[in-house]
């Protein structure tokens, strides 16, 4: 844009004085208000900054990262069915309330049917919120877009398309929001089969996330022949859970050493494996313990360490005796590969 403002004598002032140029916005907004009517232009000027405010409060470049942030985590979380009386609320179980019993009042194939919804109804949700998600994105650029342009007649010209836009996006965010936290489970048939006089309790059905579980990649460390793994749940707190730990030797190279794997079950958040090889790569995987009431669980985290090497082969290694493991670590958690 050509910021020259005739009539303004510019190249008669002096260079130290504070007023010699005008900001280029000043330029621009002198500019543009020559092309409107005062009216016009107070008009233009109200919208114009209705539609920066929205823009920076209800669909801030942040708030859109934060969304997005959010979103990769909802894809790596795993997703179970909670059971619950029609009184109770979702995290408020009660052994008392809902005793373990009520698994066998269910009818175990209604379930495993309902467990597929579950499934089915998961993806669809996560297919929804990245939807809603890239419709937020390509209309924050629209507006964006609009916003910055240099002609102020479109602008308003085109208001009452902006304003529906405007009203559009927000019922997008709405339902985005909405769709955040997993819902109700829609059930067409009773779970509870007939139990005769017994009164049959009234249940519904809910879908509950829990968040993904993940090496800690500081603290997980390889030594020379046996590793020291340890994880995390994301976003929560510690709880006591079940979980599965895969490991396996990358790229063997004799049939004995296809046999350096194994799956073992971990009740804490720490494990450590050994008698590994030295100066080998290892991969290593950790989930959740299976559960009756899951029903989506598609990421799980893994990592990949290297073995420190050996001492070196010859006559002067025979003196040096063999290395004492560089951390000591208590009975109850010193676990051997009892794998072949």
């Amino acid at each position: 844009m050509n910021f020259q403002v005739t009539g303004l004598a510019l190249d008669k002032m002096k260079l130290k004085s504070p007023q010699s140029f005008l900001d280029s916005e000043e330029v621009e907004e002198a500019e543009d208000q020559q092309l409107l009517e005062p009216e016009a232009w107070r008009t233009y000027m109200e919208r114009h900054n209705m539609l920066r405010e929205f823009l920076t409060t209800e669909l801030s470049p942040q708030l859109l990262k934060r969304h997005h942030v959010r979103m990769q985590l909802l894809k790596k979380c795993s997703y179970y069915i909670e059971i619950l009386p029609k009184h109770l609320a979702l995290g408020d179980q009660n052994p008392v309330v809902l005793p373990n019993t009520m698994f066998q009042l269910i009818d175990p194939w209604k379930f495993q049917r309902m467990k597929k919804v579950g499934t089915t109804q998961t993806k669809i949700q996560l297919l929804l919120l990245g939807e809603l998600l890239e419709q937020l994105d390509r209309g924050r650029a629209a507006l964006d877009a609009l916003l910055e342009a240099p002609d102020p007649q479109p602008f308003l010209a085109g208001w009452g398309l902006v304003e529906q836009q405007l009203a559009d996006l927000s019922v997008v965010m709405d339902n985005f929001l909405a769709i955040m936290a997993p819902g109700h489970l829609h059930v067409k048939h009773r779970l509870v089969s007939d139990i005769g006089a017994t009164k049959i309790p009234r249940i519904r059905l809910m879908l509950s996330t829990k968040m993904p579980v993940m090496f800690d990649r500081k603290e997980s460390v390889a030594y020379q022949d046996w590793v020291s793994l340890r994880w995390f749940v994301t976003s929560q707190p510690a709880a006591p859970e079940q979980y599965e730990l895969r490991f396996k030797l990358l790229e063997p190279q004799t049939q004995q050493e296809c046999t350096q794997c194994g799956v073992v079950p971990v009740a804490s958040c720490t494990f450590d494996v050994h008698n590994l090889l030295p100066n080998r790569t290892y991969k290593f995987t950790i989930k959740r313990a299976e559960s009756y009431t899951l029903v989506y669980e598609l990421w799980q985290d893994s990592l990949t360490l290297q073995t420190m090497p050996g001492p070196p082969e010859g006559p002067a290694s025979s003196c040096l005796g063999k290395p004492s493991p560089p951390l000591t670590v208590p009975s109850e958690r010193r676990f051997s590969n009892i794998y072949p």
